[in-house]
């Protein structure tokens, strides 16, 4: 197992980024920039891969809906040739409150579209001539002005195969990702119940995989406190959980609530989104239940820890993109630290 870092989206990345060479030390091997409606990833991404040149860098995720197939892999050979092959392209669907509601184009066909573009990604970076006919997606362009041309990438790429990480939820999705992606991001992972919700669409994946892909990379994004007194730091992400529970879609629409209820825990996910869609969000954080919060987060002692990334790790996990939960700067680079030691 490794660890990684999401990088806050919702504010300055440039603080943050300081910090990385000590985390880097610290057992930090990967970080991930997310873009949802804040700066965007790509920018931030290129930063860092001059700041801290030694650090693994990947989106996750960005949205298949906001560029062009060939635009994806032109951006994912340009960073994995300015970080020296050190990019992961994070691919995900993301959701239509914010492909429809702040790109204004329409939220359909994730899965085709993904497939389409991973085979129109590596394509590129074979430096072949982009030449592509599917339901989604045609280069040249069909019923254009006939003046297209089949084009090949200009540069030589660092590598003709950059690794695709794909956040996934749904079964196809994820189905899609065990078997075109050399990495798979799902959130609220739960190891208790994951081969129920997962196994399966991971084990049809992966009967069609292609052996050169090497293992899937599964990357688990979770809260981390590690100690005797740090109980009360899971109450710092209730606020989270409540919007991704309650928030993240509407009703009947939301990924998070769906997979929430297939853990067992429907009842108090009606009552989250109930609270949280009625504007009443504190009362929806609360209501977030713990038995659920703890099973997706690593908050405790030394000992219980290492329990749960083992596991974790006897699950499938192969990343804990962690979120230290500690106040300070010390405190939050001690906990890597501590967790890094926890690894088998």
């Amino acid at each position: 197992m490794r660890i990684g870092m999401p990088l806050p989206y919702s504010q300055s990345f440039v603080d943050v980024v300081q910090e990385l060479p000590d985390y880097r030390r610290a057992g930090l091997s990967i970080v991930y920039v997310a873009e949802a409606y804040s700066f965007d990833a790509v920018s931030q991404l290129g930063y860092i891969a001059a700041k801290v040149p030694d650090l693994e860098i990947a989106s996750n995720i960005l949205p298949i809906y906001t560029r062009t197939p060939a635009l994806l892999a032109m951006t994912a050979a340009g960073l994995d040739h300015v970080s020296g092959g050190r990019f992961t392209l994070g691919l995900g669907a993301s959701g239509p409150q914010v492909i429809e509601g702040f790109h204004g184009v329409p939220y359909d066909a994730p899965i085709g579209r993904t497939r389409e573009i991973i085979g129109i990604c590596r394509q590129i970076w074979r430096r072949e001539r982009l030449e592509h006919s599917g339901r989604h997606y045609s280069m040249p362009l069909k019923g254009g002005t006939g003046l297209g041309k089949s084009l090949k990438l200009i540069n030589h790429p660092v590598r003709e195969r950059i690794p695709i990480l794909i956040a996934a939820m749904g079964p196809k999705n994820v189905q899609l990702a065990a078997e075109l992606a050399e990495g798979w991001a799902p959130f609220f992972f739960r190891p208790e119940g994951a081969p129920e919700v997962w196994g399966e669409a991971l084990a049809a994946g992966k009967a069609k995989r292609d052996p050169a892909l090497g293992e899937l990379d599964v990357v688990v994004p979770i809260p981390v406190a590690i100690g005797d007194d740090v109980a009360g730091s899971i109450d710092l992400v209730r606020p989270q959980f409540a919007l991704y529970l309650g928030g993240m879609g509407a009703k009947g629409k939301n990924f998070y609530h769906d997979l929430a209820a297939r853990y067992g825990f429907e009842a108090e996910a009606d009552r989250v989104q109930e609270l949280y869609l009625a504007g009443r969000k504190e009362e929806a954080a609360a209501a977030v239940p713990g038995d659920l919060l703890r099973s997706l987060s690593l908050v405790g002692p030394k000992s219980w820890v290492a329990e749960r990334v083992s596991a974790l790790h006897e699950a499938g996990v192969t990343t804990l993109s962690v979120t230290p939960l500690a106040p300070t700067p010390a405190q939050r680079l001690q906990t890597v630290e501590t967790l890094a030691s926890l690894l088998p």
